[in-house]
């Protein structure tokens, strides 16, 4: 076993967009980098596309064609482009292969089942539900096939057990409390201008329109809302995601058009932004005065801690994982099958009264939860993986 001071690390991740796996990836691959680890970024790329987030590791992109042509064939494209690059990198030279979901996770298992690699780890965020039996297949084999697998949160690593057998670990994610801070503040009257945000009281969602996110709920909550407060502006920010969410989002705009709520990309009720540069994101923030994650299906939640670290109120859905790293005293909880609860929630997050606690409560969750402490708990995991794991390949 390579002595643990150094471990060149590979991770791999299922694109360059700004999204919570990929956020993960490039903050853990940072902090491993900081601590003194040898670390290379994987990500499936088309052609033109560069990751999103600036990062200190060597990030080698993958590159795919650059038309779509149905999900199942373009996870095939990633998977093989994927596989192809490390190939072309001599994946076997990483002590530690670490995929990020199950693109990634399906290259390295072709790869272990070739006998080109020892093995790999996996950390499940979440599982998606798909009827096609390809997209089923690939999803299962990328943690089945896996030596370790890691997990985002003890709901998850609870569901791998008790659903599937996995005798998974919790490795939870973490948050930059400097990117977000009081400098973030900096930019925000250039992007409101840019936007079209009026007086407010404003409404942020990160995450695009998407069934996961619940961002047709959380339109019934905004349109009552704004029965109250007709200023209002309910912005929803972000959306890359290689999932195809057209079907939802037709029915979001034709709803929204029941409701008289305009929507464009600037002025409008409703704001849809699309991926926005990362460096706006922090001063998106700033700009809010309550934050919506009233998901339906969450991994961790990134977008909580984001949120909190901005110093703005953020209204949760009453569910794990929510649950497990929340309590009132740093977020307002709703039901997020009910709009009159939601809207309530936001309506007393914006009057001031979340009893969220910026003084004590809030930054003793964000000391709990730091990407130095998360590289921590993966380089102990690697270091027991790299003491059982094969140390030839197979024949």
């Amino acid at each position: 076993m390579r002595a643990m001071n150094r471990l060149r690390i590979a991770l791999l991740t299922h694109s360059v967009n700004p999204r919570g796996g990929v956020v993960h990836t490039l903050e853990l691959g940072r902090a491993l980098h900081e601590m003194g680890h040898d670390v290379t970024v994987f990500a499936p790329a088309r052609a033109g596309e560069t990751m999103f987030r600036a990062s200190p590791c060597r990030v080698v992109l993958a590159r795919v064609e650059s038309e779509r042509q149905g999900m199942v064939r373009m996870v095939e494209q990633r998977i093989g482009a994927l596989k192809r690059a490390l190939v072309d990198e001599d994946a076997s030279r990483f002590d530690v292969l670490h995929a990020q979901d199950s693109i990634g996770g399906n290259a390295l298992a072709e790869l272990k089942e070739a006998g080109a690699i020892r093995g790999f780890l996996r950390t499940v965020h979440h599982l998606d539900q798909f009827d096609d039996a390809r997209l089923f297949h690939w999803q299962r084999r990328a943690w089945q096939d896996a030596d370790e697998v890691l997990c985002v949160s003890d709901a998850w690593t609870r569901t791998m057990r008790e659903t599937y057998g996995v005798v998974a670990r919790t490795v939870t994610n973490g948050i930059d409390r400097t990117r977000y801070g009081a400098c973030a503040d900096g930019g925000a009257n250039g992007l409101r201008e840019r936007l079209g945000i009026g007086v407010g009281p404003v409404v942020l969602a990160v995450g695009g329109i998407e069934e996961r996110k619940n961002t047709s709920m959380l339109l019934e909550a905004f349109a009552l809302l704004r029965a109250r407060r007709p200023s209002a502006q309910l912005v929803l920010a972000g959306g890359a995601s290689l999932l195809d969410h057209d079907g939802y989002t037709r029915r979001f705009l034709a709803r929204a058009g029941e409701l008289e709520l305009d929507i464009s990309n600037e002025g409008t009720p409703v704001i849809v932004t699309g991926a926005l540069p990362d460096s706006s994101m922090p001063a998106l923030f700033r700009l809010a005065d309550v934050v919506s994650m009233i998901s339906l299906r969450e991994g961790f939640g990134l977008v909580v801690l984001e949120a909190l670290a901005s110093e703005r109120p953020v209204v949760v859905s009453r569910i794990a994982p929510f649950t497990e790293y929340l309590d009132e005293r740093t977020c307002v909880f709703t039901d997020p099958d009910d709009a009159v609860s939601i809207a309530a929630a936001l309506d007393r997050a914006i009057d001031g009264e979340s009893g969220i606690d910026f003084i004590g409560a809030t930054p003793a969750l964000l000391r709990r939860f730091t990407w130095q402490s998360s590289a921590a708990r993966h380089l102990d995991i690697y270091g027991k993986w790299l003491v059982h794991a094969p140390l030839v390949l197979n024949p």
